[in-house]
């Protein structure tokens, strides 16, 4: 038996195989449905890809980003420790284990999945700032997670109640109110550290079996220790607090203070630019942009306005290289995630007007990822068009598809028709436009009893030849066997039209309209319709059919006549004449 390995697989010819090909749609679908806020879809669709290729890492990484976005933490940590064990080289399974730990807030551990990351990817500025964002909750001694006040717990006298060492303790007044005392004061613990009672109480919050019925002096120590070891931890914690509140209030200070004299003069310089810019005078704009990247060099702002006038110059390179400086100062200093947005979306912009579209679907993604636009969507949309449609010319080639028409032929001769089916799939991949190819493949479809495919098949074989009569006879072979035989004497009489000596074309269409009746049956129904007796009754008609009697071709003149031919066509569907 043998495996699929990776969703890039392919088939001997170097071509992906059919199962590698619709894992990567599933896993398109799964990133689409995420993108879109979609979780749970995309949850089942990358499960789908990963049933049909389970040794693929990509796929376990999209499904853990998945699972953090629909809050499943558990199952994002279980996803990305599997893609690093399938791939323990790639830095972003590390990455994932970190987001996920993160979200489930074990920094500690995150913090380690993220320098593990870094190790391997030692230029990821986000890894970077993802080690530095962990760091600020590991407040502890010696960084590590600091130990919040366990007596603190909302749910204190329920978890004190529900324990056995401590159920008949909450009957004491003094306990009591010695657990409300470290409820709202934690650096009390000192106090009461001789007090078995509050050390059993303690052993019960943290988790740990603290046994103070003896009196010998090792679990004296032990309960100064631990008690020792909590108070240096909550000092810690409460400086780390402290330390937090007061950045919290300088940061707030700081959005109230106004800007310095050089950040409003950048300011100033920034609407010269824009007005310049509307005036097309871009030298001028560049100029005043310059100026005021020069004053305040953290405005993202003022990059992204210079790479836009550099666009409108057409030139893309310095439009390109201004929309990452514009990115990297943005990343540097928190920038809004809209401005990101606004630089990716530009450089997508200018790789579009190079034609590089694979670069320009590329950032407009990234763009996405940022902030979701409609118009930034749409254009993504229309790449990915654009892109599949330069692949399938670039796959197209005659001369490959007649191999393909000719080994599809062989196999249909011998009775393979699937292997036919495969080869005439092929051929019309190569070469899209030959009718044919699709009348071809319709037969196929016909010997394996898929009607509606095979007359899918024909509607496109006359679609592109209409004079092809092979498509005809074909899509009436299929209706009729779809016991639609309105529609199928319909087809037929069009075939005729084209060749009214075709016998195929004349001898379906009379199975049409005998509908398996007897002559006689399909006579006296046929008379007792009173359009039937009206058209019979016409001497002009009468004299038609006289005609027709004697000079069979003269029915094609006589169906150029719309009002004819409709007559005419009434009396075949019911059986009265029949064209031989």
């Amino acid at each position: 038996m043998i495996s699929i390995n990776r969703f890039w697989c392919c088939t001997s010819q170097g071509r992906p195989s059919p199962v590698a090909l619709q894992v990567t749609e599933l896993k398109d679908a799964g990133n689409a449905a995420l993108q879109a806020g979609k979780f749970k879809d995309a949850i089942e669709l990358y499960s789908q890809a990963i049933e049909m290729d389970k040794e693929n890492p990509a796929l376990y990484s999209n499904r853990s980003v998945a699972h953090i976005k629909a809050k499943e933490f558990e199952k994002a940590l279980t996803d990305a420790e599997k893609v690093v064990e399938l791939k323990p080289d790639w830095s972003k399974g590390y990455s994932r284990v970190g987001s996920a730990l993160s979200s489930m807030s074990r920094h500690q551990e995150a913090k380690m999945a993220f320098e593990q990351a870094l190790k391997l990817d030692p230029d990821n500025k986000q890894l970077k700032q993802a080690v530095e964002d962990e760091g600020r909750f590991l407040t502890g001694p010696a960084g590590s997670e600091p130990v919040m006040n366990p007596f603190a717990d909302p749910n204190l006298f329920q978890k004190l109640i529900a324990e056995p060492r401590t159920r008949e303790l909450m009957k004491d007044t003094d306990f009591v109110n010695a657990m409300k005392d470290l409820q709202q004061n934690p650096g009390a613990l000192g106090k009461y550290h001789n007090d078995p009672r509050i050390m059993t109480a303690l052993g019960v919050l943290l988790g740990m079996d603290l046994d103070f019925q003896g009196e010998e002096e090792l679990h004296k120590q032990d309960v100064k220790d631990t008690v020792n070891e909590m108070r240096e931890k909550r000092k810690e914690a409460e400086k780390e607090a402290a330390f937090q509140q007061k950045n919290a209030a300088n940061a707030k200070s700081k959005e109230t203070v106004e800007l310095t004299d050089d950040q409003k003069k950048a300011l100033e310089e920034k609407e010269k630019g824009n007005a310049a810019y509307k005036k097309k005078d871009f030298e001028t704009a560049i100029k005043h942009y310059d100026e005021a990247i020069r004053l305040d060099p953290t405005n993202i702002t003022f990059l992204t306005n210079k790479a836009a006038v550099y666009f409108e110059q057409s030139d893309l390179k310095s439009c390109i290289e201004t929309c990452e400086k514009a990115i990297e100062v943005g990343r540097e200093n928190r920038a809004d995630f809209k401005l990101l947005a606004k630089a990716y979306a530009r450089m997508g912009n200018a790789y579009n007007k190079q034609e590089d579209l694979e670069n320009a679907l590329t950032y407009y993604n990234k763009a996405l990822s940022e902030h979701r636009t409609p118009e930034v969507t749409s254009k993504a949309k229309e790449i990915e068009k654009k892109l599949k449609e330069r692949e399938k010319l670039a796959y197209i080639n005659p001369e490959l598809s007649l191999e393909e028409k000719t080994k599809g032929n062989k196999a249909f001769q011998e009775g393979d028709y699937p292997t036919a089916l495969k080869h005439y799939a092929e051929a019309i991949k190569r070469n899209p436009e030959d009718a044919k190819i699709y009348s071809n493949r319709a037969a196929c479809y016909t010997k394996l009893m898929e009607f509606s495919l095979a007359l899918s098949d024909c509607e496109q074989c006359i679609k592109l030849d209409p004079k092809f009569i092979k498509g005809y006879l074909r899509k009436g072979a299929c209706l009729l066997a779809m016991k639609d035989t309105r529609k199928a004497a319909e087809v037929y009489q069009k075939a005729m039209e084209l060749d009214h000596t075709c016998q195929e074309a004349i001898d379906g269409y009379r199975r049409c309209v005998m509908c398996d009746d007897d002559p006689e049956s399909v006579r006296k129904r046929a008379m007792a319709d009173p359009e039937i007796q009206a058209i019979l009754g016409d001497p002009a008609m009468q004299l038609i059919l006289q005609q027709m009697q004697k000079d069979p071709k003269a029915l094609q003149e006589h169906l150029k006549n719309p009002e004819v031919a409709s007559k005419i066509q009434k009396l075949l569907e019911s059986g009265l004449i029949a064209i031989r």
